[in-house]
Order: structure tokens, then sequence, then C-alpha cells
């Protein structure tokens, strides 16, 4: 297999069809691409969202094509076209004439195919041992650092970089409505997101706000962020927590929770999209984290990053051992039960770690209190 900077490259196209998080762990690979491919276009094959988002904001991706439904690929958006449009798209992607796809979507038991269908001079992706191959690959094992992952996948290509994310760029109408939404309040601000998708990866509300509580004494300013979805859970804190708060639940799009968080002190988070959006706005972070997600998902450094960890392995309900994801010769894939996994991890671990992000002296040297 050969490996190195593919020459006569005009465009790229990457494979990374799913939410803002898996996104942002994906922007240092992106980056890296960009920087030793500056003269070529790269095209992201991404969902509804990527093309709003992306489409007028300077960063690493070019264009977007929105991908219909692909049946078989795991994270799509359920807002995509529908399947009946791919052949039409894959026509079109074709005519396109890529030099060079990269598939960073999964370990390509669907994605592999679909990138090969391109029809680009030269392959690049993650396969899995049930995979088809592509003409240069990364093995696929679950359990690695995402970002590592995926440079370790445009290495093939002669492309590298740094694993921080590179800074999400606001325009100046987002940093206008954030102004507005969080003005100039008591103290630093601290962002608390209390939502997930995934019911394993919420902390419990109470503790949210008994965490809200004790800041908010401590002379803090908290905002609240969530979408329309986590509504009930916001509430139950404001409820619980019996002080006032900045209530921004379901009142604002990515770019301008990105700018309002680019004005907080520190977020405190499950481990969840806006989690991301704080680490690519220079925020620091608590991050809440079930112990196999650490090892994917959370940040390697301390100075800014303090990931949080529930040694919770089995199943709560069920006793279940939930941890040999893609591990073959392990028996159990979990189950179908969704409580939350994040009950070890205590208030006051928390607060230990927002309180030191607050008061760290290269917070205040650097501005941060903004």
């Amino acid at each position: 297999m050969s490996t190195g900077r593919v020459d006569g490259v005009r465009r790229i196209a990457v494979l990374r069809c799913n939410a803002i998080g898996d996104y942002l762990m994906a922007t240092p690979a992106l980056a890296a691409l960009r920087a030793a491919y500056p003269a070529a276009e790269l095209t992201l094959l991404g969902a509804p969202w990527h093309a709003d988002f992306l489409g007028a904001r300077p960063g690493p991706v070019d264009r977007v094509l929105v991908l219909p439904d692909v049946p078989g690929l795991a994270g799509q958006p359920g807002d995509v076209p529908p399947a009946g449009d791919l052949p039409g798209f894959l026509a079109a992607a074709r005519a396109d004439r890529f030099d060079v796809a990269v598939q960073l979507h999964g370990g390509g038991s669907r994605s592999n195919p679909l990138v090969a269908e391109l029809g680009a001079r030269c392959t690049v992706g993650l396969r899995a041992p049930d995979a088809p191959p592509l003409d240069r690959t990364v093995p696929y094992r679950y359990y690695q650092p995402e970002v590592d992952r995926y440079l370790e996948v445009v290495g093939l290509l002669g492309a590298g970089g740094p694993t921080e994310y590179p800074e999400m760029n606001v325009t100046a109408d987002e940093r206008r409505a954030a102004a507005d939404l969080v003005p100039p309040g008591r103290g630093p601000r601290v962002a608390i997101h209390a939502g997930a998708t995934d019911p394993r990866r919420r902390w419990p509300a109470a503790r949210f706000a008994r965490v809200v509580e004790r800041l908010s004494s401590d002379g803090a300013s908290v905002v609240l962020t969530g979408t329309s979805g986590d509504a009930a859970t916001s509430a139950a804190i404001r409820a619980r927590a019996g002080v006032p708060v900045v209530d921004l639940t379901g009142r604002t799009a990515l770019g301008v929770l990105a700018a309002v968080l680019r004005r907080c002190a520190v977020m405190v988070s499950n481990d969840t999209g806006p989690l991301h959006i704080a680490r690519a706005m220079g925020t620091p972070t608590v991050g809440l984290y079930w112990c196999g997600n650490v090892i994917n998902a959370a940040p390697v450094t301390r100075t800014r990053h303090r990931p949080l960890l529930s040694w919770t392995v089995h199943c709560p309900e069920c006793g279940v051992d939930c941890t040999p994801a893609g591990q073959m010769h392990r028996p159990g894939e979990g189950c179908e039960h969704r409580p939350s996994f994040l009950e070890q991890i205590p208030v006051a671990e928390v607060l230990e770690e927002t309180r030191d992000l607050l008061v760290s002296e290269h917070l205040v040297r650097d501005g941060l209190y903004r």
C-alpha cells in the first residue's frame, strides 16, 4: 500500500455526514488536508446542517454536498434527502472527477463502498475487519481517540497537524446576538448544558441544579444552554436551584451558541455537541463522560479541559457489561436499557474542577473573563 502525497490533486471529497460534535472531532484532519493541499477544493459529503452552517463560514471546507439517506450508514441525521436521490447524487459526484476521496465515517462496511463509487483516483479511509478495502486504509478499532483516528487517515496522504480543534469562526451578527443574550453580569459566566441525545450520557438534572446553586453563591453568572428538547430539563434545574440564571434553552442556532460560549469563562456539560463547540471556541470545559466514551471523545490536555469519568461498566438496570463495543471475541454488545451511566460522578468533583478553572491564573491573564 502506497502512502504519502498524491500528485496533481485539484478536488478532494471527504465523507463525514453526522452531528456537530462528530464534525468538530474531524476538523483537525480537515485542516491538515487543507494545509497539505492548499490549491485543492475540499468538498464535504455532509448533512443539511453542514450546508447551512458551513456554507458562508471561513474554514477548511470549501463546499458541502448534502448526502441523501444511505441505508446502513450509521449516524446520518434524520433530515437528509431520501434514499431514492442517491443514484443521482453519485452520478453528479462522479462528474466532479474527484482526485481523492476520504472516508472518515466509521468502519467502512457501508461507507467504503459509497466512497469507492465516487470514482476518485485515490481512495483513503478506515477499514474494519468486515469492510471492503480502499486504496489506502487505517485499521478501524472502536476504542481510539477520534481526533487521532482521522489524523491517522489523512496522514496516509502526507497531511498532518495538531490535534487541537481549529477555532470556529462566528459572524459579526452572531457575536452581536450573543452579546444581547448574555449581557454583562456579575462574576464570570459559566455555561451549563444538561442535555444529550443518548440518556446514558446525561448526568442527573438534580446534580446540575446543585452545581448551579453553588456556583451562583460563589458569584458566577450561570447560562443554561440546550435544544428545545432539553426545555423540561432546564426548567427542572431552574426550579431546583432557585437562583437567577440566563436560560437560552432552545433559543440559539449553532453559530449564536458558539458566540455565547466564547463569552463564557467555563462550560460544564455532558458529552455532547455543545461541549465540542466550547472546545472549538477556546472556552475551558468540565466534561462529564462515561469511561468508554472518554477514550474516543475527551480532550487529552488538562490546562483548560477537565474530563470527569464515571467508571460504571455494567448496566444499572440489568447488569450487562456494556464495554465490548467492536470486540468480536468478547460476549455481549450492551443492552437496550437507557439509564444514566454518569451517576458515579459526584457534585463535589464537578465543583472542584470548575472552580479551579475559574481561578486559574492563565484564565485571568488570557482575558477569558469576557
